[in-house]
């Protein structure tokens, strides 16, 4: 059966909206409760999260929504992927680093994408074969294929504490082998500020559709290679990890990779 499709305007609109309900609620005393031991959720990820959820399912009644807090079904024909609050330990802290990041695809393809920083009223879009824009102007990423003159950036998975897989090992590495690698704590904007070129490239390897989907189309339309750490380009599929970088260097990143 066919479904009604949002157009961009309509993720830009709900990304902007939820990220006021953050910005209510920044520096705030919040309610914070742990699904795990450095997994926050804060009011703010909830109130964010029931908004989108309310509204997409009034505007766009059949549609499959796959969020962060709600969980949901990684299939349907018209599918959306919410992470109403990506950067929740920056932002139980104070550091003003988050987002608000949506995703739609259609029969499995990723097709629109919006990502907000409220803190920065930077608005991050993409639609599949027509571009990516940081508050209307074009993106493109970095053309860099040095690798000794790259800056990357990488994340660490929730249970780092007990995983063999923490990614600590590749960060030494490349650490070595390039100007910096950073941790900002939000993979969506980690995904966003590659797309900038800001940064050169990105990498993690435990990860959740809804931290990923929205970035990597952006990534994408910006110019990026986007795969799996072990190159496949199978995205959403768990366990989840990802690359993305330009073509020449995305080859190197890979291929220095310790742990996949």
């Amino acid at each position: 059966m066919s479904c009604l499709s949002p157009d961009l305007a309509d993720l830009e609109h709900l990304a902007q909206q939820a990220g006021r309900i953050l910005s209510e609620y920044y520096e705030k005393e919040l309610w914070v409760d742990f699904k795990g031991e450095i997994d926050l959720v804060t009011e703010a990820d909830r109130r964010s999260e029931a908004f989108l959820i309310e509204e997409i399912s009034r505007r766009f009644p059949g549609h499959t929504i796959m969020a962060e807090e709600a969980g949901g079904r990684n299939d349907g024909e018209c599918q959306w992927y919410i992470d109403p609050l990506d950067g929740t330990v920056n932002y139980a802290h104070g550091v003003p680093i988050f987002c608000v990041s949506l995703a739609y695809a259609r029969a499995g393809q990723l097709e629109l994408a919006a990502i907000y920083d409220p803190m920065r009223c930077e608005l991050f879009s993409a639609a599949r074969g027509r571009g990516a824009w940081l508050n209307g102007r074009r993106l493109r990423v970095s053309d860099e294929t040095q690798l000794e003159r790259t800056l990357l950036v990488t994340g660490f998975p929730y249970d780092t504490w007990h995983t063999p897989r923490n990614n600590f090992d590749n960060f030494a590495h490349l650490a070595r082998m390039t100007q910096g690698v950073r941790r900002l704590g939000s993979a969506a904007l980690d995904l966003c500020y590659v797309a900038a070129g800001r940064f050169d490239g990105y990498w993690e390897l435990s990860l959740k559709p809804w931290d990923i989907a929205a970035g990597a189309l952006i990534c994408q339309e910006a110019g990026a290679l986007v795969t799996r750490t072990d190159g496949a380009p199978d995205l959403l599929t768990e366990p989840t990890s990802i690359l993305a970088a330009n073509p020449v260097l995305h080859a190197k990143i890979l291929a220095e990779l310790i742990t996949r």
